[in-house]
Formats: structure tokens, sequence, C-alpha cells
């Protein structure tokens, strides 16, 4: 099955419910694998945050104006989604240096420059699928952290930018099934 992705062009915050089992089939009509990209504020309060860690030294996320991906996967492995997170990250990060954007480091699941952090992420799982939300800051005014935004690394269209993205972790996760059917078995 080809993972399916959507960008929408109408703004759409985040706080943290959307990152629920068929958000996209529910909400756009997208079914199976996909990605959700939109851009829109990010609000995540206590009762919203599935990161443990976080919860327990009670933090918040708060970004005035994010790029989201919302990833969902028909699996059941944390694991496998925790790499594919990573994966994301590394695909965002290879998109921005074809922009020229060079002075970034992934730690993690995390995207920064110094000390600046660029992104959120997380992944979980739902009763049905694994899902994953990645958010890049687009400003980083009024940020409870340190933060880098995209306007701050010059990314003129924010959406064209995140399909990108997509596009090329879709790509991936297809040549990744197609790896796994071309090799024969060993003993």
């Amino acid at each position: 099955m080809v993972m399916k992705y959507i960008v929408l062009d109408k703004p759409m915050n985040y706080n943290g419910s959307q990152l629920q089992s068929l958000f996209a089939y529910k909400n756009f009509g997208l079914m199976g694998d996909s990605i959700s990209i939109f851009r829109g504020s990010c609000r995540v309060e206590q009762n919203e945050m599935v990161d443990m860690e976080d919860v327990l030294a009670r933090d918040w996320i708060y970004s005035e104006d994010m790029l989201h991906f919302i990833v969902e996967h028909f699996e059941m492995d944390l694991e496998k989604t925790i790499i594919r997170q990573r994966l994301l990250i590394s695909t965002i990060k290879e998109e921005l240096e074809k922009l020229g954007v060079t002075t970034l480091k992934r730690s993690g699941d995390d995207l920064y420059e110094g000390n600046n952090k660029l992104s959120v992420s997380i992944s979980t799982l739902s009763p049905v699928s694994t899902l994953i939300h990645c958010g890049l800051n687009v400003s980083n005014q009024n940020t409870p952290i340190p933060t880098i935004g995209l306007e701050n690394l010059h990314i003129q269209d924010i959406l064209s930018f995140g399909e990108s993205v997509a596009k090329h972790y879709c790509d991936e996760v297809h040549s990744i099934r197609l790896a796994r059917c071309k090799v024969r078995g060993v003993q």
C-alpha cells in the first residue's frame, strides 16, 4: 500500500488532541498510512501531553506558528515508529540542507541550531496504529524555551517545504518496503 499525504491550505491549531487514530481518515478522507501537514499555533497542555517526561517536569509546549506533521502507520510496533520518527526528523534536516540550511544538528528526535530548538516531536500507540507528531517552529516569538524558526532560516513557502518533506518521507517508506521484498532468505 502506498503511503499518502495531504497538505492543508487552511490553518489549523494543534493542541495534542489531533494525535489520535484515524485523524487523516476522519478529517480528510485519507485512509491508510498517511501524513497530514498543516500550519498553525501549538499549545499542548498537561492533559494532552503524551511525553511523560514532560508531564513530570510540568513542561508545556507553545508556539505562535508551527508547521505540523501528523504521521499514522497501521502497525503496532512503537520501537519501529520511533525509528520512523527519527527518519522523519532526518528527512526534514535533509530537505532544509537542500535549501542551504547547514547549521542544524539532530539530537534524538529533535533539531537544534546551537541551543535553540527547531522542533517538537513525539511517537505513541493508539488502539489500531502508531502515530508521530512533529512540529517545526515557523516563528520563534514568545516560545517558553530558546528556539529557532523556519523564518529565521529563511524558508519562504512553509507549506511547500512541508510537502517536500512528506514526499521524501513517503518515498523512503516505499523504498524500505521494496527493499524488504527483494532479498532472499538465508539459512
